[in-house]
C-alpha cells in the first residue's frame, strides 16, 4: 500500500471512529448500527468492514485509544508519587477524567453490560487495555503498600467502587458524588495499605 493510500485509510478509520463515538453518545451502543455509522461519516458499509470485523471490535479500539491518552497522564503522576495517598490520588484523577467526557461513562457502562453474555467479548473487555483491571490497579499501588494486605484486593475494591458509581451516576440518583466515592475509596486503601491506616 502506498503512503497516500495509507494516509487515506487512516483518515477513513478516524472519520468512522468519530462518527461512531457521536452516534454511540446520542443513540447508545446497541441502538447504533454499522450502516448508520458509515452513512453518518459519508462512507459505504464496505469501508467499515475493511477496517473492522464488527461494531464490537471498533468499540474496543475506541476504548483502547481513549484510555491510552488518559493513562499517559496518570502514569507520569504515579512515577512521581512518594506514597500510597499520592498514587491513589493519581489513579482517581485518571478515573475522574474518564467520566468527565460527555456521555462516555454511560456508553462504556452500556457496552460492559452488553458484553456480559458474550463470553469472548467479556474476556476481551477484562484485559487491561480496556479497563482498570484489578491486576493493573495492584501493579500501580504495589510499591507503596506498607502492609501485607494484598494489592489485588485494593485494586478490586477500588474498581468495584468506581464501577458502582458509574451505575449510580448513569441512573441519575445523585445521592453520592464522585468526590464521596473517591474519598471513601482512598480512605479504604490507606486504612488497609499503610501502617498508620
Amino acid at each position: 500500500m502506498s503512503k497516500k493510500q495509507q494516509e487515506k485509510s487512516q483518515q477513513t478509520m478516524q472519520e468512522l471512529m468519530e462518527s461512531a463515538i457521536e452516534l454511540f453518545g446520542s443513540k447508545g451502543f446497541v441502538q447504533t448500527s454499522v450502516a448508520e455509522i458509515t452513512e453518518h461519516a459519508g462512507y459505504a458499509k464496505g469501508s467499515f468492514y475493511r477496517h473492522w470485523n464488527s461494531k464490537d471490535e471498533l468499540f474496543l479500539l475506541i476504548v483502547e485509544h481513549k484510555l491510552k491518552l488518559y493513562r499517559e497522564t496518570r502514569d507520569s503522576k504515579i512515577a512521581k508519587a512518594n506514597n500510597l495517598k499520592e498514587v491513589m490520588d493519581a489513579i482517581w484523577d485518571f478515573l475522574e477524567s474518564t467520566i468527565n467526557e460527555k456521555n462516555w461513562s454511560s456508553i462504556f457502562l452500556e457496552f460492559t453490560i452488553y458484553s456480559v453474555r458474550r463470553e469472548t467479548l467479556r474476556k476481551l473487555l477484562n484485559k487491561s487495555l480496556y479497563r482498570l483491571s484489578n491486576t493493573i490497579f495492584a501493579d500501580l499501588v504495589r510499591d507503596h503498600v506498607e502492609t501485607d494486605y494484598p494489592p489485588e484486593k485494593i485494586g478490586a475494591l477500588n474498581t468495584a467502587l468506581f464501577e458502582g458509581y458509574l451505575i449510580h451516576h448513569s441512573l441519575g440518583t445523585e445521592v453520592i458524588s464522585f468526590q464521596d466515592v473517591r474519598q471513601a475509596a482512598i480512605a479504604l486503601a490507606l486504612k488497609n495499605g499503610t501502617k498508620q491506616g
